[in-house]
């Protein structure tokens, strides 16, 4: 539990959007302890303080409680260390970072985070094929803030019909294509939808 987590990689996750999909993805990845932290940005100022975040968390209105969902009936709570200044806490151990100012992909401070992988979970920028200083914002922009790999949880959704998927894009369904995806190639990855 709490101070033995021991993360299978020094790799920090990052998450674009936290509402059921991101959070479900905390949850995912808490629970699998393969990332050393995980960096999830939201885009706002949400509620008043951390605590507000911790407590949207904590709970989800199909899973129930996260501890639970982690460990069943018997489980103590697995929210520790929350720090308002940082933006952090501890979820069953794992380092989880907040980011609340930055809503475009392109201004989110993924370098200086560390995060080399990013999961979108926002819905929004679905057009691989548009450029990462968009104004309304391109999931190009998380490779130009310092990413080096997108995953995005809904369908490619390319708005000019005339443009074909870019080189670096691909989608993929596990089971059904996976093999379609070129680690040396593809830069921005979507598996279909969150469903999948």
């Amino acid at each position: 539990m709490e101070g033995t987590f021991k993360p299978a990689s020094k790799l920090t996750l990052g998450i674009n959007g936290f509402g059921r999909i991101g959070k479900l993805s905390v949850w995912h990845h808490v629970a699998r302890k393969y990332f050393s932290e995980l960096v999830v940005n939201i885009g706002r100022q949400a509620g008043s303080s951390l605590t507000d975040i911790a407590h949207y968390v904590e709970r989800d209105s199909t899973y129930g409680w996260i501890g639970a969902y982690l460990y069943g009936s018997k489980a103590k709570p697995v929210i520790s260390d929350l720090n308002d200044k940082t933006g952090s806490m501890r979820i069953d151990g794992v380092p989880v970072r907040f980011l609340r100012s930055a809503r475009k992909p392109v201004d989110i401070s993924w370098k200086e985070a560390g995060v080399k992988l990013v999961v979108d979970t926002t819905g929004q920028f679905l057009d691989p094929a548009l450029p990462p200083d968009d104004p309304k914002g391109s999931v190009r922009g998380h490779l130009e803030a310092g990413a080096e790999k997108v995953i995005v949880s809904a369908p490619f959704k390319i708005k000019d019909k005339g443009r074909a998927m870019p080189e670096d894009a691909v989608t993929t369904v596990m089971g059904i294509n996976s093999n379609d995806y070129d680690p040396r190639r593809h830069k921005i990855v979507s598996n279909a939808s969150c469903t999948t």
